[in-house]
Order: C-alpha cells, then structure tokens, then sequence
C-alpha cells in the first residue's frame, strides 16, 4: 500500500531507518510552514512586534500577508515538528520485541543523536540566527529517552501527567496577562514594543558584522530562556509523537481513519475560529503597537493551545490523504521532510545571505512592503524541493542527515 513503510535507500548505503512516505510529507510540510515564520525574524528579530511595524503605505496585500501567516501558520507547524521528533525516537528505537540489547543500544545512539543536535543547535544559534529550536528539543529529548522502550500504558501515565502541567501553565499565563498592563501607559508600551523591534531591525538590516552578532547572542539568550516555559508543552507533543507511533495512528493511519476524522473535525471547529481571532489581533498591534492591551495578551496566552488544534488538524488531513494514492504530493514533499534537518538549517543560511546587512540585505526593503517575503518565500521552498529531489536521487540521507549517522554510528 501507497502508506506503508518504504526503504528509500540505494543498495550501496546501509543504516538508513525505513522511512513512511506519509510521515515524511508530513514532515516537509512542516518544514515549509516552520520558515513562514522564521523569516520575519530575520528583519525583525523577536520582540513582542514579531512582524515588525507596518508601514503608512502599507498596502492591502502587505496586511493580508501578515494575517494569512498569523492566521495559518504562526504555532501551528513547530507543534508538528515536535509531534514527530517524538514519533522519531519510537521509530529509531526499535520494536517492542526486540532484545534489551538492541534497545539499549538504540537508546545509546539516540542520545548521542541528541548531544548532537544540542551542539548543532547551540551553533546555529549563536553563529547564524537567534531563534534555533535544536537546543531546546535537544536538550528535552534527554527526558523522554528511557521510554523509547516503554510500554503504551506508561508513556500514556506521562502523557496524562504533563498535560496537566502544561494547562495549569496556560491558567497561570493568562492569569498574569489579565494584569501585566495594569500600570503602563499605553504610548510608553507602544513606544518601548516599536522601539525593541527597530532595534533589532537596524541591527539586522543595516548594522555591522559585529553589532549582528551581538544582536544575535542577545535574542539567543533571550529566546533559550524564554523556551523554558515551553518545556511542558514540547514534552506533551513529544510523548504525543511517541504514543501515537506505539498505538499505530501514525504508522497505520488508515486503520484510525475514524480518529483521525475526529482530530479533523475538532481541530478544524475549534482552531479556526481562535486563530482568525489571533491573526486580528496580530494585524492590530502590527499596525498600530499603541493598541497592545490585556486582550492581545491574554489570547496570545491561549496561543498554544489553539495553535496546536490547527496543528493537530493539518496533521490529521495529511494522515487521511495517506490512504488515497497521492503520489504527486509524496514524490514533491517528502524529499523535503526525508531532509528536515538540511533544509531547516538552510533556510536560515538563506535567511541571512538575504535579508541581513551582511548578505544582500534585502529586509531593509521588507520593512517597507513586507508582502516581498512572499515571492522569497516560494523561491526558497522551490530551491528546497527541487535540490532535496535531486540529492536523494543519489544518496540515502540529507547531507546533515549522513553526518549525523556517521556521528550517531561511532557510539556503536
């Protein structure tokens, strides 16, 4: 069947994981989704303004730009990305039968596959963009290692418990968004947000190689630390991926299809509607800071939650799909996913070579008409897809991918 398990691999290239065609569509789009995103922080960095200060000549399409992303895709293909990354270690870590050999030996390899993606991530933050996620997912991945072999009733106790954890968090974000403005000046509030986002963008756009840098490591700090109140919610889609891989959505999805159209169905009812609210608020604040209040932030609390619905929505349409034989959306999307890691560190490359001051420096002329992105974007996805297709005619793995094995390797 079009969705089983296909060994992608030259005869000549050896210890290479079989790989679900669907699983790796899913996987290259999220990789796409993931640099919708990222991008605007190449021009703009990471302040509150994350799609920076809308021009007075912005245009209709400028607007719709920044609210389709916002609407679509802003917090929906990370908790993707990381849904899989948990469905990865399942996948890595062998069968439930196999020997305690293997398995210990699975687990071995897939925490030194994590310490290298910790020491990856740690130089890709600080070196070529501030907002890299492989140290986080890298350093949380050490906490779910041991369940690689776990029964499903276990890893549903710590599904269950983090959850929890994860929500009662929310509560208490939004506890504190109903009072965080309660003593500022809405026009020093405004003034401070423009301000920390023309910073950055000067810096990024117009600065020296050095004031770069800097920049760089100050939001790389900034972000890293921020991410330790996301710790909760990556280890609920970790153990997530994990689950799903041990009750077979994920492998078998045509035997779930009944979840699956419930995922679907929930996802769709209730995400949408939050994310259109999201994404109003989002065109609000970009357009005018000064209106940034206690609603902008008490929904932007709720963000992951209803972000992650749209997610779990995308996910179950593409799961869905894997049933019907659509080879076209296969042969074109899951190069991308089978090179998750190459191209994600790529477009960042991209990022800096053409929007900052030390490449091209186009981002200085996206702050005037941000909708330019949009061409940029389909180029670098075109880029993308096409070298993924031509290089994994030719070999097995991504060439981080294949560095990656050989360095996972050596601990066996």
């Amino acid at each position: 069947m079009q969705q089983q398990a296909e060994l992608a691999m030259p005869a000549q290239e050896t210890d290479v994981p079989i790989r679900y065609a669907h699983i790796d569509v899913l996987r290259g789009i999220a990789v796409f989704g993931i640099l919708v995103v990222n991008i605007w922080s190449f021009v703009w960095g990471f302040g509150s303004l994350r799609y920076g200060v809308l021009p007075d000549q912005a245009t209709f399409v400028d607007k719709a730009a920044i609210f389709g992303i916002a609407f679509l895709a802003e917090q929906k293909f990370y908790p993707i990305f990381a849904f899989l990354f948990g469905a990865g270690l399942a996948l890595q870590g062998g069968p439930l039968e196999s020997g305690i050999g293997e398995r210990a030996l699975a687990q071995r390899r897939y925490r030194r596959r994590l310490a290298g993606l910790l020491g990856l991530g740690i130089i890709h933050g600080t070196l070529v963009w501030g907002g890299d996620i492989l140290t986080i997912y890298g350093s949380i991945g050490f906490l779910i290692v041991g369940l690689a072999g776990a029964q499903r009733k276990a890893i549903g106790i710590q599904l269950w418990n983090w959850t929890v954890v994860w929500l009662t968090l929310i509560a208490c974000n939004i506890a504190m968004a109903l009072t965080a403005y309660a003593d500022s000046d809405p026009y020093t509030l405004g003034a401070r947000l423009i301000g920390e986002a023309r910073s950055a963008h000067l810096a990024y756009a117009h600065g020296s190689p050095v004031r770069q840098f800097l920049q760089r490591l100050f939001d790389y700090a900034a972000v890293t630390m921020n991410s330790l109140f996301m710790v909760p919610h990556v280890l609920v889609l970790f153990l997530l991926g994990l689950y799903s891989v041990r009750a077979g959505w994920l492998t078998e999805p045509q035997r779930h299809a009944g979840l699956w159209r419930r995922v679907r169905l929930t996802g769709y009812a209730f995400g949408i509607p939050f994310n259109l609210l999201w994404a109003w608020v989002v065109l609000r604040e970009t357009s005018n800071p000064f209106d940034a209040n206690v609603f902008g932030l008490t929904v932007y609390s709720l963000l992951p939650l209803g972000g992650s619905l749209l997610a779990a929505a995308y996910v179950a349409t593409v799961m869905l799909a894997a049933g019907r034989r659509s080879t076209a959306q296969a042969s074109r999307l899951a190069p991308v996913g089978r090179m998750a890691l190459t191209n994600y560190l790529a477009q960042s490359a991209f990022g800096v070579l053409l929007l900052q001051a030390v490449g091209l420096g186009w981002g200085r002329h996206v702050a005037e008409a941000p909708a330019l992105l949009l061409p940029l974007l389909a180029l670098i996805m075109v880029c993308q897809t096409a070298f993924s297709r031509w290089w994994l005619s030719k070999h097995a793995q991504g060439p981080l991918e294949r560095l990656m094995a050989r360095y996972v390797r050596r601990s066996g």
